[in-house]
């Protein structure tokens, strides 16, 4: 079924009405001048439709055999119970409310399709946001120039997950990247990454010289795991913003270990592992 043209003229306009009201508060606070008033929402999971605006990706695209889901799960109220024994029975905790989120999962296989073979690699999973849809002001783009952090509200299973930027770049095929570090797999909790940390990247490669992100011309945001580690994968994730408030990340535990472990490492051409700001 095909939208008629008053339903396409009326979205158009509708959103450039919303960006002309975003535009205005900006202006009318003055953020260009004093900075932002508060974190910037970018993408959040509250409702199904949430999900429908990210595209999903794996090597079943090129002949994996990989298998990856974005679902939608509701809010609800889950109970958990102590440590319980023979002599002491188990007694129910408070219930503790777990947010409406997006529950990205599946399982890697690095199985090569063999009537292809032109490909040498195969073992990721990937989602991102969708490029958002154009304005009378011109194609949307979130401006996050103004910011230091990217934040997250995830709940990890510890894999080697990495945070992607994609943006108006010269080269299309560029992404911005950074790896996830979740330091309570598991649990939910807010990570911070900043904005300056992020490497670029082409095809899994580390592009050299690099070049400063064009901060001011985000199209999408996403999360990939690529640590060719076959076996099943889950990351949960209730939503991203901008945000200059060191304090919203949940801990501030040195990364050292995790970058360490060479797991889901970003190399140059030449073999060589990108060593991660601790900061």
């Amino acid at each position: 079924m095909r939208a008629t043209p008053g339903l396409l003229y009326k979205g158009f306009f509708g959103r450039s009405l919303d960006e002309f009201k975003r535009l205005s508060n900006i202006a009318l606070k003055m953020e260009g001048i004093k900075g932002p008033s508060g974190p910037l929402p970018l993408h959040a999971f509250d409702s199904p439709s949430d999900v429908g605006d990210c595209k999903l990706m794996c090597d079943v695209d090129i002949g994996g055999y990989s298998k990856a889901s974005l679902d939608w799960v509701p809010a609800a109220q889950q109970q958990q119970h102590e440590f319980s024994s023979p002599e002491s029975p188990a007694k129910p905790r408070p219930h503790t409310p777990t947010p409406a989120h997006a529950r990205f999962h599946g399982s890697i296989s690095t199985a090569l399709p063999p009537h292809r073979p032109d490909i040498q690699r195969s073992g990721f999973a990937a989602w991102r946001t969708l490029d958002r849809p154009p304005t009378v002001f011109g194609r949307a783009v979130w401006d996050i120039d103004m910011y230091t952090y990217l934040a997250l509200r995830v709940k990890s299973d510890g894999r080697a997950y990495f945070v992607n930027v994609q943006t108006e770049s010269v080269v299309p095929s560029d992404l911005h990247q950074h790896r996830l570090f979740a330091q309570r797999p598991g649990e939910w909790e807010t990570v911070l990454v900043k904005w300056n940390d992020f490497v670029r990247t082409n095809h899994g490669f580390v592009v050299e010289p690099q070049t400063e992100m064009l901060r001011q011309k985000v199209k999408s945001i996403g999360i990939g795991l690529t640590d060719r580690v076959p076996g099943p994968f889950e990351l949960c994730i209730q939503g991203m913003w901008a945000t200059n408030d060191p304090n919203e990340a949940d801990n501030h535990e040195e990364e050292s270990q995790a970058a360490s472990d060479g797991a889901g490492q970003l190399k140059t051409k030449s073999g060589k592992n990108i060593k991660w700001s601790e900061d």
